[in-house]
């Protein structure tokens, strides 16, 4: 071959001989990448017809059945949904029952370390179990309400024996409710020690009595109480309010099972702000603009709480914020939780002749009282008076069935 330039005779110049080895190398670029390219899975060879058809059906059912079973997998999904939603208030029970026991085991173990005494029935229910009660009313009073203490004693409340039968025949537990003073030990608790050993009807807490401590000895009262006692409610009442027990005792029971349940005449008073005048509210400011009322409350002569409610208190009293007014202060601790406000107005009746009318109606009222006292004007001589004309009767407690 001749290589000469601009070769002639069928010759190939150098620069032609170029030109196809670079064309060549980019042919053989093109079909190396070609080889080399993955196939997709729609072009997968397969021996045969038969075998192409077999494994097909195999591919198409595998599809097919990997999508039921993620059908099924989410239907199964929302059927436990559906079962979640339907069993929340058993779920919900179930945790206030074991909180509650959780709650009674704090209390206890406090009291130990506190080195408080703890009551006698709470020993006993140690031993063989805590039965359940109806309720435990609770009657707020202080050191020097000796002469309504014994009002109460002879009118409305049983007393010794009958107060026994009471607890063991109808599950109600009656005490009043009291602290110690600030130098624990001094006269005036060994006075109250002395009326206890007479009477038996006291459930000391531990608290410094005072007017304006309110608001923290009804937070210890729930406490100590549902660590005592295992009752559907809780009943807290001054000792200038006259009970008839078997009526609020079937009102109670008509609630007995809703969750968080808290019952009373709920009212709404002006937040007061001005210095010196009667239930002055040292936060009033928190209330918004002067004028402002109070959020719904029930009124502090009597209220009952659930029990969920009462181991709620128990549970938070560490952090539960106190006002000057008790019953703002417990109203305050239900506004963030989910509980039931029962608003029922024979919890809060007047004095004859308000609750002797409705007696006479066949309305007998749970609790009477003057509102412009804050309880029975004089309560020590006229609580005998409402007694006698309100009172339900004695056979009515005793043939009760709620």
């Amino acid at each position: 071959m001749n290589w000469k330039k601009g070769g002639a005779d069928g010759g190939v110049s150098r620069r032609w001989a170029v030109l196809l080895c670079l064309g060549s190398f980019c042919l053989g670029l093109l079909f190396t990448n070609r080889m080399w390219t993955l196939p997709e899975a729609t072009e997968i060879a397969r021996p045969n017809q038969n075998q192409n058809d077999e494994d097909s059906k195999k591919v198409a059912a595998g599809d097919c059945g990997s999508k039921k079973v993620q059908e099924l997998q989410n239907y199964k999904d929302v059927l436990q949904v559906q079962d979640a939603h339907q069993d929340v208030q058993t779920l919900d029970k179930t945790i206030a029952s074991l909180e509650t026991e959780l709650a009674a085991a704090r209390a206890l173990q406090e009291s130990f370390l506190n080195g408080s005494p703890v009551a006698e029935e709470f020993k006993v229910s140690e031993s063989t179990g805590k039965r359940k009660y109806r309720m435990v009313i609770g009657i707020n009073t202080a050191f020097s309400s000796r002469k309504r203490r014994d009002s109460i004693r002879y009118t409305w409340m049983p007393r010794g024996e009958q107060r026994k039968k009471l607890e063991e025949e109808k599950g109600i537990i009656i005490r009043f409710v009291i602290g110690h003073s600030a130098i624990s030990g001094g006269i005036i608790d060994r006075a109250i020690e002395a009326e206890d050993r007479k009477h038996g009807d006291f459930m000391k807490i531990d608290h410094v009595e005072g007017y304006l401590a309110l608001s923290g000895k009804t937070k210890t009262y729930f406490s100590t109480a549902v660590s005592l006692w295992d009752a559907d409610f809780y009943v807290k009442v001054d000792d200038d309010v006259h009970v008839n027990i078997a009526t609020l005792g079937q009102i109670l029971s008509k609630h007995t099972w809703k969750p968080r349940v808290y019952i009373g005449c709920m009212k709404s008073g002006p937040v007061l702000s001005e210095k010196g005048v009667r239930y002055y509210e040292p936060e009033h400011w928190k209330f918004g603009e002067p004028g402002n009322k109070y959020f719904r409350h029930a009124t502090g002569q009597l209220y009952a709480i659930s029990k969920d409610l009462a181991t709620y208190i128990s549970i938070n009293k560490h952090v539960l914020h106190q006002y000057i007014n008790e019953d703002v202060s417990l109203g305050s601790w239900f506004l963030g939780i989910d509980a039931e406000h029962i608003d029922d107005r024979r919890l809060c009746c007047g004095t004859p002749p308000d609750c002797e009318w409705k007696a006479q109606a066949g309305n007998i009222c749970a609790a009477s009282f003057d509102w412009k006292c804050s309880g029975i004007c004089n309560s020590e001589g006229r609580i005998w008076e409402v007694h006698n004309k309100c009172a339900e009767g004695d056979k009515a407690l005793w043939n009760s069935t709620f």
